[in-house]
This record gives structure tokens, C-alpha cells and sequence, in this order.
């Protein structure tokens, strides 16, 4: 039996015993975890191309008419990995910390709000 996906979160569950894949989507379960599942804080979020020279874990929200490497992910999350941008679509209620704000933001169905100074 192939495994399921969970709606929410997009994470593979269910695989049965032996059956082929469940490591490669097991890796990539936790990668997502680790990179969208805890306390969400980003660099910044009015940047539409990469940085030149981000480090490892550096996240940010991509803003409108993104280029580059971020072309075509406006409003999503994005981690580099130390070789490429990782990204994922945020769902209603995510809450996400802006550094270089200080500012705390939710995403709602219409984008990311202003944000709320802490």
C-alpha cells in the first residue's frame, strides 16, 4: 500500500512494511519539519531576489515580483539549504518572526499581515 499524505502539513505517513521510498520520503519529512515546523522567524521579507551570499538556515518571505533564484515565490517561505532555496506555500495561521522588523506577522488568506512590534 502506497503511502498516504497528510492534508495539512504534506508530510508522508502510512508506508507499509518493506515497501520502497519510505526513506527518501522520510528524509524529506523531516527536512520540512526542521526547516517550516518551529518557530518560524525570518531574515526579512521585502526582498525580491536572493541574497548573494546567504548562509545555511537564512529564511525569508519573498516579496512581489520576485527574480532570480525566487522567481515565481511571492509570498512563500524560502530556507537556504547551503546549496539551493527551499520554499513552502505558508497556510492560514502561521505566525512568522521579521528580524531585520522586529515584528511578528500572520498569514490569512489575503497575503501576510503588517505585523505587531514586540
Amino acid at each position: 500500500m502506497p503511502a498516504s499524505v497528510e492534508p495539512r502539513s504534506g508530510l508522508n505517513y502510512g508506508w507499509g512494511l518493506g515497501e520502497s521510498g519510505w526513506n527518501v520520503a522520510m528524509d524529506a519529512n523531516l527536512l520540512t519539519l526542521g526547516r517550516f515546523g518551529f518557530h518560524l522567524s525570518v531574515r526579512d521579507r521585502d526582498l525580491s531576489a536572493p541574497p548573494a551570499n546567504p548562509a545555511a538556515g537564512d529564511s525569508y518571505i519573498v516579496a512581489a515580483s520576485a527574480t532570480g533564484g525566487w522567481a515565481g515565490l511571492e509570498g512563500r517561505v524560502v530556507v537556504w539549504t547551503g546549496s539551493a532555496w527551499a520554499s513552502a506555500m505558508p497556510r492560514p495561521g502561521w505566525l512568522a518572526y521579521i528580524e531585520d522588523e522586529e515584528k511578528l506577522a500572520v498569514f490569512k488568506p489575503s497575503g501576510w499581515s503588517a505585523g505587531v512590534g514586540v
